[in-house]
């Protein structure tokens, strides 16, 4: 059998994280989130693979030729839409098919499921359907599918998991997937909703946090670094090539720690924390359920908890992250949320700097003592 991978998108609801890089291609437990879908595949015996890749194709490319899998790569020159990143892959599809989101978890469990089954549609049940495509089922039929509707009649959603046959070209009128099933319910054609075992999306920045909770049950423990006879681990931990953990240091899992990392000494590292390359946390820090991009430095006599750091921000003494709920206006929706910071990248603050449930665009600059609130844009300086 055959899949197709659509990696083409930006992800323009997780900016500023997806300003550099596409949204398939951000780290969740230190591996990208496209990884966890060819995994799935591979373990359902499927290695005739297809990534459609657009928005920075390069670093999609370059990351996929690092696979120890056969994976062919089309590209969609304009990000117009599903239905048309799928149609970019339609010289290389010869029989049944899988179609999957790069950018959303699958297991493999959810995949045997739907892999058998032609002209079919992964579905599963979301607490805010209205960020979806709402499907009506009635007999494991999809009878309709809304997208993204205000008031939404179901909370059973489309993942984004399809299994057609070569025919399903002749229905991609639109430039997106959920017209062409529906042109085919018109028709009298049949499609299964299949439940799916596990599924997780990011759909706003501060959804990484639970999707890398997810992620991060599945490490295999293992230390690979310099670790001090002083430092206790409770739990799974994960210690890459070159790190090195001062004494005095805590760590309970599950954490991942990637490789050439300073940590410590006197560091608490809680459980759901996944921490990129080259990261320092520095004397007396304490991290708790977040994610930690590459070649982040956290000062000394921080509290970061709840947090999503985008790659090289550095972050002096006495940084703290203060989850807190309160309503954001992103794009047309407000939202109710409560969370610690995303940061975006390159982001800098000078000490005792308080980031209160607050979205901080890349290259942000924050002055000494500040609490920042809200959503600060791309470049603005805090003094």
């Amino acid at each position: 059998m055959q899949a197709v991978i659509l990696a083409a998108g930006e992800g323009s609801r997780l900016r500023p994280l997806t300003r550099s890089k596409p949204k398939a291609m951000l780290p969740v437990a230190n591996r990208p989130i496209i990884e966890y879908v060819i995994d799935a595949l591979l373990e359902n015996g499927i290695r005739d693979i297809v990534v459609v890749v657009g928005y920075r194709k390069e670093e999609v490319v370059r990351h996929l030729n690092r696979l120890d899998a056969p994976i062919q790569v089309v590209v969609q020159e304009r990000q117009l839409g599903t239905a048309d990143a799928l149609r970019a892959a339609e010289p290389e599809i010869t029989e049944d098919f899988l179609v999957l989101p790069g950018d959303n978890y699958i297991n493999a469990e959810s995949i045997a499921r739907i892999k058998e089954e032609r002209n079919a549609m992964l579905v599963a049940e979301h607490p805010n359907p209205s960020n979806f495509g709402v499907v009506v089922i009635r007999n494991g039929i999809v009878r309709e599918i809304v997208e993204k509707p205000e008031d939404a009649p179901t909370f059973t959603v489309s993942t984004g998991v399809y299994s057609f046959t070569p025919d399903i070209f002749s229905y991609l009128q639109t430039n997106e997937i959920p017209d062409a099933i529906a042109a085919m319910i018109a028709s009298g054609r049949r499609i299964r909703a299949i439940p799916a075992d596990d599924w997780q999306d990011a759909v706003y920045p501060w959804d990484l946090l639970k999707m890398n909770s997810r992620m991060l049950r599945g490490i295999t423990p293992g230390i690979a670094g310099a670790v001090d006879a002083s430092v206790i681990r409770r739990g799974a931990v994960r210690i890459g090539t070159g790190t090195t953990v001062g004494p005095n240091t805590v760590i309970c899992g599950p954490v991942t720690i990637g490789n050439n990392c300073t940590i410590g000494p006197n560091t608490v590292i809680m459980p759901d924390t996944s921490i990129g390359d080259g990261v320092v946390l520095e004397p007396f820090t304490y991290v708790a359920d977040s994610l930690v991009m590459s070649d982040v430095t956290i000062g000394s006599h921080s509290r970061i908890v709840s947090a999503v750091f985008g790659q090289g921000c550095i972050l002096a003494d006495h940084t703290t992250t203060y989850p807190s709920t309160t309503l954001l206006e992103v794009g047309d929706r407000i939202q109710k949320e409560e969370f610690g910071a995303v940061l975006g990248e390159g982001v800098r603050a000078a000490p005792f700097t308080t980031f209160k449930n607050c979205i901080a665009g890349n290259s942000v600059t924050v002055g000494e003592g500040k609490t920042v609130i809200g959503i600060l844009e791309d470049g603005t300086r805090v003094m």
